[in-house]
Formats: structure tokens, C-alpha cells, sequence
């Protein structure tokens, strides 16, 4: 065979083998035309929990945090407002409110003499604490987790205390709701309760104690009965906590004239140490399936929750509890599961999502104390939360999102490609494209897979790339969103660190083609660079009442300069190249802590992409039964 044959034939091979790893998706153009889209998101979709003891950490004692409150502007400045924090967690039930406590620290109480494994009023907090809650960002919508555990003979005392500061503490933050007790599903195993303890007696309680804060509180200053969220549980598989039980046992009714609910609150974790029942690599939770198949039941709780009327939410929630694994929660990897949990859940129209966050945490978005020896910093799921951010904040509270259908993917990346598509204005607008192919920082030859999309519509336009991008899914440090860096300085503010501007044509058939790196995602815009619109902020004085948007800014826009279009086209495939930035940082401590129950950027080489990796699936699941 002459050599010209034989470099025929190697091409033809490669563009086969190339071929397999597309995938051909087509979107509608309108909103009206998309099936199972979400609700228009709000801007403070992609929230954050705090654990109630580890508040200072994030907030700052005599002075404030300005790590916290600068990412915590960074997201109001891309999306429109800042994200929805949850106070929140196991320790909002060991804490009893004194207004003569007036320090910057909780304190034990040396009097305990409430109920549980931790007692229920161990702990003791004041007005410092709601003065810490006011240096976040103006506006900020808190839910705040009020004590249920305590019963002792003041406890309706106490918790109409506690709601009073809380409301009257927060003047330029914004109490939005309140929890009554945290996983009150979890109260007999923490000897919280005793006896008959369930679903029936956790809503007569809590109808008792939503009854008192409202016309002892809510009601002098004017607010609705409806501002409190139940039923905040850990799980309610094989318990009498879940939502339609709680619906049958009254806690949606009518009582004495008023409604309470105004939201289902429920909590979970892809994978909680000591209780998951399989190990856990960082490959095992960037198959993305294992997402689906661990939140299947959940979603039968949203789809209970959706159809009485109330918008669900689920206020504490990250990849790996309690506190993460180091390798792990705390990867590139770990970003990529993020964004694609933040599109899948609002897909199914979850209307806010909250990462859990303590200070300890190789979870959290960002350490804010220095911790394990080290200082301050931002870890990268933070980028996730500032890529759907900036999404949000680009249809300027139209945004909707809708998942495509990728199962018919190359059987070597099963589990790992995902699409969806952003409407804004009732028009498609987006297209967010992950590949969760773990590839590593030291993989030098990383593969890619191609995304080819029919949009008729959008013939001749320019589809503007924004990449999510480290130099691998093991990566700690260097990753980037959109070419914005925040940890060129300790403050947590942004810097363009690339200001490349990589741009693709859509064809006059409407056909169009975007590479994406294996451990890397797109957001794809239509005609405009992602981050270079304005964004309406929000601007009201009431606590309570609905943001109005009344001015606006800029979303950061990181681009400087466009860089072309088209770089190859290879069996229909369109590709650019983007130079990789990031480095390795070295860890921190693997995780500890107490068990609880839980239930494109394409590397070209002689105008063809390098061919992927071969991975085989891992049999089972991260699937858990917090019971």
C-alpha cells in the first residue's frame, strides 16, 4: 500500500474514532417550544448554608471578613442580587438567644440543661451575631433556622425571643424566611425527643411554635404569616417526615385563620462519610449518573412538593458530608459536579440550592480562617457558583433552564456528558455543555468531545465561549471562569487573567460544533459574550417584600479582545484553542467528623483532536437511605 493510502486511511480512521465522540442535540428556539423547562430563576438561586456555630468564621468578629463579603458581591454583581444564604444546621438547635451577651464568639452555657446528646441550649449567642449577619452584602436574602430542639417549660419563650432579634437584628441584609429545628427526622437518634416522636407530632410543634413567632413578631411588624419553610429533614425515606404525610397530618392546612408554610425545605448530600455505604474517588463522583441515581427519590419529593402549590427548595445540600474529602470536594472535579447539580436541579424546577459551608470544610467554597495551615482562599467550586451567576444574571430574571438529551453518548464517556439549555427572554440564548471525563493535571494528552447543535434560528450569528477550565479534574488551585481569577489576592476580587475571546459562527444550515476538553465545561452565548450585558439589580427597603429591580450595573465583562472564529472543522465538529492555565497547590487535612444518617476547550494536533481516553464504568451507586 502506497503511503498515500496509508495516510488516507489513518485519517479516515481518526475521523471516525473522532466521530464517535459527538453527540447532535437541537434545542428549541423559543421557550414555548422547549419541553420541561424550569421556571424563570432567581437571581439568588445558587446559595450558600453556614453552619449557625461557624458564623463568625465567614462574617468576621470585631472586623469584618472582606473574603467573605467580596465573593459574596462578586455573585450579586454577576446574577443581579446575592445569593441566598441559609443559617442553618445541627448547631442552630444547640443555641439559645441572650440580649445581655454581647460578644463577637458563642459561649458555653455553663447552665445547660436542655435535652440531647448536645444539649439544646449549650450554646449561647446575642446581638453581635445578627450585627456579624449585616456585613454581608446589602439585601441578602437569609433563612434563618430557629431552635425547636429546646423544650423546656420557656421554649415558646425562647424561640420568640430568638425570632424577634433575628428579625429586628437584620437592617441591611434581608430575613426572607425561618426554619423551626434542623432535621427533625434525626431527633430521636440525638435523644432530641422521646417516645411517639414523628411526622404528627414534629407538625403539631411546629404549628405551635409558627403560631407564637407570628403574633408575637411577624404580625406587629406587618410580615405574613406565611414566612416560615418546613420541613427542613435529613431524610424521609421509610419516615413519617415526607411531604405528602406532613400535608395529611395538616402542616399546609388553614390553622386559626393562617398558613406558615411558604416553601418545602429538605436537605441532602451525594455522599456522607461513614454513612454512604461504598467508597468514594473523585471519578466516582464525576460520573454524573451517579448524581441522577442518588437523587431519584428526592426528585419524587420535589414533584410531591411542586404539586401542592409551594416552590421546593433545599437549603443544605454539597457533594461530600460532613466536612468533604480532601482530593475530592475540594477538586476541579468537584466544580464540575457543581454546575452541572446547580442546571440539573433547576431543571427540575428546585427553586434555590444552598452549599452547606463550615470552616473546617474541604467543601466549602472558600476557607475563610486560616485552617490546617493555611491561609485564607477560594477553593474551585466557587467558579461554579460564579458561572451560574453570570447565566442568571444574563437573562436578567428570565432565565430558564432545560436539560438535553445526552444518553446516547459514546459508551467510553457514559455518565459523563451533560447539556442544557438557558432561554432568557423566551428565547434560547444559552447552551451550558459539560464533560466530566476525569482527566488530570498531569494527562498531557487530554480528549475532548464535541457538541453538535441544529439552530436554524441563529443561522450566521456568533456563539460567544466561556470556559470553566483548570489544568485538570485533580487540580486545587488556577481554576478560572469566563477568564476571571479570584485568587490573584486575598480579598476574593475578580482579575481577568485571560482575555481571550473565543468565538464560533453558526451556519447558514444552522449547524454548528464546540469541542470541550475532558474535565471542562462551555457555557455557549448567543450574540453577545456572557458577562458583557447589564444586569439589573435589585433595589427595595421592605424585609420582606419582593426585590425591585431598579437600577443597573455591569456584569464584569473579562473579554478584551475577539480572537476569530473557526480554527478546524472535522467531521462536522468546530473547534477552538484556548491556552490552559493552572497549577497545583498542595492539600489540606482528609475529613473527619461525626457520621449522621442520609439516606471545551479541544486540544488540536494536525487539525484533529485528540482521541479520548477509554473508561469503564464503576458498577453501582452513591445512592444512600438516610434513615
Amino acid at each position: 500500500m502506497s503511503p498515500w493510502r496509508n495516510a488516507l486511511l489513518f485519517l479516515a480512521l481518526a475521523v471516525v474514532s473522532t466521530a464517535q465522540n459527538v453527540i447532535s442535540l437541537s434545542p428549541a428556539s423559543n421557550a414555548a417550544g422547549a419541553a420541561g423547562l424550569s421556571s424563570p430563576l432567581n437571581p439568588s438561586f445558587a446559595g450558600f448554608g453556614i453552619e449557625p456555630s461557624n458564623l463568625y468564621s465567614f462574617t468576621g468578629r470585631d472586623y469584618a471578613n472582606q473574603l467573605s463579603v467580596n465573593l459574596l458581591q462578586n455573585l450579586a454583581d454577576y446574577s443581579g442580587a446575592p445569593p441566598h444564604i441559609r443559617i442553618g444546621g445541627n448547631t442552630g438547635d444547640y443555641m439559645i438567644y441572650n440580649a445581655s451577651y454581647n460578644d463577637y464568639s458563642l459561649e458555653n452555657n455553663v447552665y445547660s440543661v436542655g435535652e440531647g446528646v448536645i444539649a439544646s441550649d449549650s450554646m449561647i449567642f446575642g446581638p453581635s451575631y445578627f450585627k456579624a449577619l449585616d456585613r454581608f452584602p446589602k439585601n441578602t436574602p437569609i433563612t434563618y433556622g430557629l431552635n425547636l430542639a429546646y423544650q423546656q417549660s420557656d421554649y415558646l419563650d425562647n424561640i420568640v425571643k430568638e425570632a424577634r432579634a433575628a428579625l429586628n437584628g437584620m437592617t441591611n441584609v434581608k430575613l426572607v424566611s425561618f426554619e423551626i429545628g434542623n432535621e427533625p427526622d434525626l431527633y430521636l437518634q440525638n435523644n432530641f425527643r422521646t417516645g411517639s416522636w414523628g411526622g404528627q407530632v414534629y407538625t403539631e410543634q411546629f404549628l405551635e411554635r409558627a403560631a407564637a413567632v407570628y403574633q408575637q413578631v411577624l404580625r406587629p411588624a406587618g410580615i405574613p404569616s406565611s414566612f416560615f419553610e418546613g420541613p427542613a429533614t435529613a431524610s424521609t425515606i421509610g419516615t413519617t417526615f415526607d411531604i405528602n404525610g406532613l400535608v395529611q397530618y395538616g402542616l399546609t392546612a388553614t390553622t386559626n385563620g393562617s398558613n406558615f408554610i411558604s416553601a418545602w425545605n429538605q436537605h441532602d448530600y451525594f455522599y456522607f462519610i461513614g454513612v454512604s455505604n461504598v467508597p468514594l474517588t473523585l471519578n466516582d463522583l464525576m460520573n454524573l449518573d451517579n448524581t441522577n441515581s442518588q437523587f431519584a427519590y428526592w426528585e419524587t419529593q420535589v414533584a410531591a412538593g411542586l404539586v401542592t402549590g409551594l416552590p421546593y427548595v433545599l437549603r443544605e445540600m454539597c457533594s461530600v458530608g460532613p466536612i468533604g474529602v480532601h482530593g475530592i470536594s475540594d477538586t476541579f472535579g468537584a466544580a464540575l459536579w457543581t454546575l452541572n447539580f446547580f442546571m440539573y436541579t433547576a431543571s427540575l424546577n428546585i427553586s434555590s440550592v444552598q452549599m452547606h459551608m463550615t470552616d473546617n470544610s474541604n467543601v466549602s467554597a472558600w476557607q475563610p480562617i486560616n485552617m490546617y495551615g493555611n491561609a485564607p482562599f477560594v477553593r474551585p467550586m466557587y467558579y461554579a457558583h460564579a458561572a451560574v451567576a453570570q447565566l442568571v444574571g444574563n437573562g436578567n430574571g428570565t432565565t430558564q433552564i432545560g436539560a438535553l438529551n445526552t444518553n446516547r453518548v459514546s459508551s467510553s464517556y457514559t455518565g459523563r456528558i451533560r447539556a442544557y439549555a438557558a432561554y432568557a427572554n423566551g428565547l434560547l440564548r444559552s447552551l451550558v455543555l459539560i464533560n466530566s471525563f476525569q482527566a488530570n493535571s498531569s494527562d498531557t494528552n487530554k480528549g475532548s468531545y464535541t457538541f453538535t447543535f441544529s439552530l436554524p434560528s441563529y443561522s450566521g450569528q456568533y456563539l460567544y465561549l466561556s470556559y470553566l477550565t483548570a489544568a485538570g479534574a485533580d487540580a486545587l488551585s488556577a481554576t478560572t471562569w469566563n477568564g476571571i481569577s479570584f485568587e490573584s489576592s486575598s480579598s476574593g476580587t475578580p482579575k481577568t487573567v485571560n482575555s481571550t475571546l473565543t468565538t464560533l459562527t453558526i451556519g447558514a444550515d444552522g449547524k454548528i460544533s464546540v469541542a470541550v476538553r475532558d474535565s471542562e465545561a462551555v457555557i455557549a452565548n448567543i450574540g453577545w459574550p456572557l458577562g458583557a450585558n447589564e444586569v439589573l439589580v435589585p433595589n427595595s427597603t421592605s424585609k420582606t417584600g419582593p426585590a425591585v429591580a431598579t437600577t443597573t450595573k455591569k456584569s464584569a465583562a473579562p473579554v478584551k479582545s475577539v480572537q476569530g472564529t473557526m480554527s478546524a472543522v472535522i467531521g462536522g465538529a468546530v473547534t477552538t484553542t484556548v491556552a490552559l492555565m493552572g497549577s497545583v497547590s498542595n492539600g489540606v487535612a482528609d475529613a473527619t467528623g461525626s457520621p449522621r444518617p442520609t439516606v471545551f476547550q479541544a486540544v488540536i494536533t494536525g487539525g484533529l483532536p485528540w482521541l479520548g481516553f477509554i473508561f469503564v464504568a464503576r458498577e453501582g451507586s452513591m445512592s444512600q437511605s438516610r434513615t
